[in-house]
């Protein structure tokens, strides 16, 4: 896929537990030999605060819950050459879509008033709106790989992480499936 020295990569998370940003460091001394041929140019891993306008491959996890996940989703596809749907929530939705089950007042009554002892009320400054309906990153932008898992295990990360390097497009079902 792509062929040169060092590849960039961004990522983030969406909706979701972070999960499998914690396999990608489940990854341990072999995130050294990674960064010989990887530039991690944005993640909620490093410092950087900008996505660049240029990146060769973006991974995002979790779904698209919110107007802020919906932003970032497409600016990831505007800027991201390959876009990779890592783990079942960005695949699926997976648990974060089972509100997709209620109406949306239904369930900020139930989370926000009806749970709630002191100062029942609907958060709306400094919060990201939710979505009528949680949606997986297909749902939103075109995904050009899927890694089922929840969350991935280190070895699927590694493996996709290396084709790519090696300029090849992987095959991560021969390496796991959905809830695995």
């Amino acid at each position: 896929m792509m062929q040169q020295n060092r590849i960039t990569v961004a990522t983030t998370w969406l909706d979701g537990c972070s999960g499998c940003h914690m396999s990608l460091l489940d990854i341990d001394d072999r995130l050294f030999l990674l960064a010989e041929k990887v530039d991690f140019v944005y993640s909620p891993l490093v410092d950087a605060k900008q996505l660049p306008e240029s990146v060769d491959v973006g991974i995002i996890e979790g779904s698209v819950s919110t107007d802020e996940d919906l932003h970032k989703a497409i600016e990831f596809r505007k800027r991201c050459k390959f876009l990779i749907s890592l783990g079942d929530c960005a695949v699926s939705g997976n648990v974060p879509s089972m509100r997709n089950l209620f109406k949306l007042d239904d369930v900020l009554d139930r989370a926000y008033r009806e749970n709630v002892q002191v100062n029942p009320q609907i958060p709306r400054d400094g919060v990201p709106k939710l979505l009528e309906k949680v949606q997986p990153l297909h749902g939103v932008v075109d995904v050009d790989l899927f890694v089922q898992g929840c969350p991935p295990s280190a070895e699927v990360i590694w493996n996709v992480l290396s084709e790519l390097v090696a300029g090849r497009t992987p095959d991560p079902t021969k390496l796991t499936r959905f809830g695995a």
